[in-house]
């Protein structure tokens, strides 16, 4: 009985969180054909090859690389050939990939897109 408490208290203690993904800004996200967007995906800045990419970090571990393309208009896929499907809301642009759905703010968008 003592062993299989001490094995959950470990298993517990490794398993990944929200909270173990990298610090950055905070999206809406809508992860495994969730309906309901959550504000719980964190983007983290970086470039390749000079072209912006926003690294977006799920809640469960995972995680998608997107290019900042037009100026900071729109994104596409860095990884992969999966389709992917961008929509402007108003506010930024929707993305949809294998699934997941993320909501970028213009403003992240076009800050990852000057610098």
């Amino acid at each position: 009985m003592r062993a299989a408490a001490g094995l959950a208290l470990l298993l517990v203690a490794c398993s990944p969180k929200a909270s173990d993904a990298p610090a950055g800004d905070l999206i809406d996200c809508a992860i495994g054909g969730a309906v309901d967007f959550s504000h719980d995906c964190s983007v983290e800045r970086s470039e390749q090859n000079g072209d912006a990419v926003l690294i977006v970090h799920q809640p469960d571990g995972g995680f998608r690389r997107f290019t900042v393309l037009d100026g900071g208009k729109s994104v596409g896929a860095a990884d992969g050939a999966q389709a992917l499907a961008v929509a402007g809301n108003g506010e930024g642009v929707d993305v949809s990939i294998d699934g997941d759905r993320y909501r970028f703010p213009a403003k992240m968008l076009s800050d990852a897109a000057r610098h």
